[in-house]
């Protein structure tokens, strides 16, 4: 098992419309929140902001911790791949600057294939990781639990 990473991500809510990264497997395009990894010394609005700018080509704005999420791949759909990885996701309500307008990244992760502005009626429709974050995020928006546990 390698070590327990570290992972922040971005929701970013705009006009009812939710910022993604688009990304492609074998599967077809799924949907993640921009962000990623923590570096030894940097914070995690500081690893955010790196994040951001590598995937979405912007500066984001790092409000309040909105959900933590515990990915342990021994026990979902991609172990045969993933089952080594051990990854806590922070998710922190973010905005963009007024200016900012995102575009495709510097550095985007290797599956990611663009980003997309997904209104929230449709987030039920989409191949979106975590899927635990449907209800969270989409129109019919539930109050639940900041810790999500081990959820895919």
């Amino acid at each position: 098992m390698q070590p327990v990473r570290n992972s922040a991500k971005a929701i970013i809510v705009r006009d009812g419309r939710l910022l993604l990264t688009v990304n492609a497997d074998g599967d077809g395009p799924f949907y993640l929140l921009p962000g990623g990894g923590q570096r030894a010394g940097e914070t995690l609005p500081e690893a955010l902001q790196r994040e951001c700018r590598e995937e979405i080509g912007v500066d984001v704005i790092v409000g309040d911790l909105a959900y933590v999420r515990e990915y342990i791949g021994g026990h979902h759909e991609f172990a045969a791949w993933d089952g080594d990885v051990h990854q806590i996701e922070y998710m922190f309500a973010c905005r963009l600057p007024e200016d900012a307008e995102p575009a495709d990244g510097h550095a985007p992760d290797t599956m990611q294939v663009g980003i997309e502005w997904v209104p929230l009626e449709r987030l039920e429709a989409c191949r979106i990781y975590p899927a635990a974050l449907r209800p969270l995020l989409g129109s019919a928006r539930a109050d639940g639990p900041v810790y999500l546990g081990d959820v895919n």
